[in-house]
């Protein structure tokens, strides 16, 4: 459940958490926030309709990117659901399986109207597409791709019965001697280097066909002259036996020249691909790469943060019983306290003596029980320390609160005893046992009030003194 989004109730995409702790697509929140004006988050309204809050109310600006989610999902585990394909892989490999699955319906890109299974697509635009059409530029008739292919070998055939003794002169001579194009004697005025002219020759078969075509008409029509004219000295059979002969060498030298080009094309593509799959496999691996560096940067990442924590934990601490706690954005967080968004603070811990009892201190701005919406509240919290198993239990030391005045007029003092049979002060269980102390340790009326300087320049000053001896 916690990958599908808080809207469409898809896999996320692009994971985005607000501030009530929800999940959105990005693409879903910010339409979301367009089409609606103080949208409020639909899962909150689900979940709890009576405590909705400020943290409810979604804008753009107010989410971050959930990139451990995000990561998370791209790792699952998941298959192709599309009926025959058995693929399977990772999240994160699936949008590319999706763009080749062989299995998938797609619209013929023709326009035909047609819906087809990708790897049958091929066969649809050669024999059913009635879109997919190749016009004749010789003879200017419109044709399917097999009927092409069958008029093309036609025209094959065509220029066979033509044959090109010029061909047998011109392109099987050492092209060292020419700066030319071996087509130039039926149109072709292409010139260049020899490296130019060999890779011309290769690239513009379909136009030099087309010339030849012409030229063998012209052939044909002179050959027709020529027979009529000669008809009364040759016998008009031994005249075609010679001339197919003649052509029929011609055609073999251009049919081997032919499979030779073939053969260094597929030498070529063939080199293509093997350098194609080197170079996936050494992408791949820089993924691997990659993805273990940033596993080990998060590890240090994490590692870091704990080292801050600990180091700022060391800064703050104190061993002697007596703690100064110093609070700055006083009117943010008590605003904060008065809606609900962050009730009370903790203190950072303290300990009464090196190997002592570890305790904080909790403080309610806008009150607590008794004292809710009129006091600040102040409490005593025991912690579960490294050395309770050494330690006297109940704790018992008298306990004394002070709110410094920070013109030294008129410091807030309160103080308590421990009660002996309450849980607060026994061995604690958890982590921190329930906090106890004065739930009505000072009016909010006098904490604002002008005439104090308790809260100055946004900051007030907490002290707390245990008696140790």
């Amino acid at each position: 459940q916690k990958y599908l989004c808080s809207s469409c109730n898809n896999v996320l995409k692009k994971a985005l958490q607000t501030l009530c702790g929800h999940r959105y697509c990005s693409a879903c929140l910010s339409w979301i926030v367009r089409n609606n004006k103080n949208a409020i988050c639909q899962k909150c309204k689900e979940e709890d309709p009576g405590t909705l809050s400020e943290e409810s109310l979604l804008a753009e600006e107010r989410a971050f990117g959930d990139a451990a989610i995000n990561k998370e999902i791209s790792e699952l585990k998941v298959r192709c659901v599309t009926l025959g394909c058995s693929w399977s892989g990772i999240m994160k490999n699936f949008e590319e399986h999706q763009s080749l699955c062989e299995y998938a319906l797609i619209p013929c890109h023709t326009g035909c109207g047609h819906v087809v299974m990708r790897k049958k697509l091929a066969d649809h635009l050669e024999n059913g597409c009635v879109n997919n059409v190749t016009m004749c530029q010789k003879c200017k008739r419109s044709l399917s791709s097999s009927e092409y292919q069958n008029h093309f070998q036609l025209l094959l055939d065509y220029l066979c019965f033509g044959l090109f003794l010029f061909f047998q002169q011109n392109c099987c001579a050492p092209l060292i001697s020419r700066d030319g194009c071996c087509f130039s004697e039926v149109g072709c005025s292409f010139r260049g280097s020899m490296e130019k002219i060999k890779e011309h020759e290769k690239t513009a078969v379909g136009a030099h066909m087309l010339l030849l075509l012409q030229h063998i008409r012209q052939l044909k029509a002179s050959l027709f002259s020529a027979t009529k004219a000669a008809n009364s000295f040759i016998p008009w059979p031994e005249l075609m036996i010679s001339e197919l002969e003649n052509k029929l060498h011609v055609f073999e030298n251009i049919v081997a020249v032919l499979n030779k080009e073939v053969e260094t094309s597929n030498l070529e593509i063939s080199a293509f691909r093997r350098q194609s799959e080197l170079d996936q496999n050494l992408i791949r691996g820089l993924e691997l790469k990659i993805a273990e560096l940033h596993r080990c940067l998060t590890q240090k990442d994490a590692g870091l943060s704990t080292l801050h924590k600990s180091l700022l934990f060391s800064e703050q601490a104190s061993y002697d019983g007596i703690f100064l706690w110093k609070i700055t954005d006083v009117g943010r967080k008590l605003q904060d306290s008065v809606t609900g968004r962050t009730v009370s603070l903790y203190s950072p811990a303290f300990y009464t003596a090196k190997y002592g009892y570890k305790v904080c201190l909790r403080v309610y701005l806008n009150g607590d029980g008794t004292g809710k919406g009129t006091h600040m509240s102040l409490f005593f919290v025991v912690m579960k320390g490294d050395y309770d198993a050494l330690l006297p239990w109940p704790f018992r030391h008298k306990v004394t609160f002070m709110l410094l005045d920070q013109n030294n007029r008129e410091h807030i003092i309160d103080a308590f005893r421990p009660d002996l049979t309450s849980a607060s002060f026994q061995r604690p269980v958890n982590e921190m046992n329930v906090a106890s102390g004065c739930p009505m340790f000072l009016p909010l009326s006098k904490l604002q009030s002008p005439k104090y300087a308790y809260v100055k320049e946004d900051t007030l000053f907490l002290k707390c003194i245990i008696e140790t001896n």
